[in-house]
């Protein structure tokens, strides 16, 4: 693996759903409330959203017992209803600060009535945070099929 691998996250999952309802359930915050969380049992008390480029985003996710907050926090670069997004990416900081920043582009592939998620997350630091976000992304996406989008077909990483 190269050093530009070690630190690019690509996962890619099919819905049975097309790329407008996956689209807005990426985005739309009262949807990410039920879904975006790592933890199977996990919850997001936060999710305020400016959706257009140069708005903001912020995610609060919580472990299922309510005691680890998570926070990221970023600005979107790119804004395209239902094929693409494109965002930076920060964990919130205990001092209010932002973590290292990385970007995430989402894109969105018809195939009828399915669709597909391509989810890149480039700029990690190193393979260790690859691995971290690969486990928490993936929890999350199974967290869309289950609580949002039943019918997810097919999953690669």
């Amino acid at each position: 693996m190269s050093v530009a691998d070690s630190t690019t996250l690509r996962i890619e999952r099919t819905f049975d759903a097309p790329p407008e309802e996956v689209f807005d359930a990426w985005t739309d915050p009262e949807v990410l409330k039920r879904w975006w969380a790592a933890d199977p049992r996990g919850r997001t008390p936060v999710a305020d959203v400016d959706l257009r480029v140069g708005g903001g985003y912020r995610l609060t996710m919580e472990d299922r017992d309510g005691r680890g907050a998570h926070t990221v926090r970023g600005e979107y670069r790119e804004v395209l209803r239902p094929e693409r997004l494109v965002y930076t990416w920060a964990w919130e900081q205990d001092d209010g600060s932002s973590g290292h920043e990385s970007t995430v582009t989402v894109t969105f592939h018809r195939d009828g009535e399915r669709t597909t998620v391509v989810l890149e997350h480039t700029g990690l630091p190193d393979a260790d945070a690859r691995e971290r976000h690969g486990a928490g992304w993936s929890g999350c996406l199974e967290n869309l099929r289950r609580r949002v989008l039943p019918g997810q077909t097919t999953s690669t990483q």
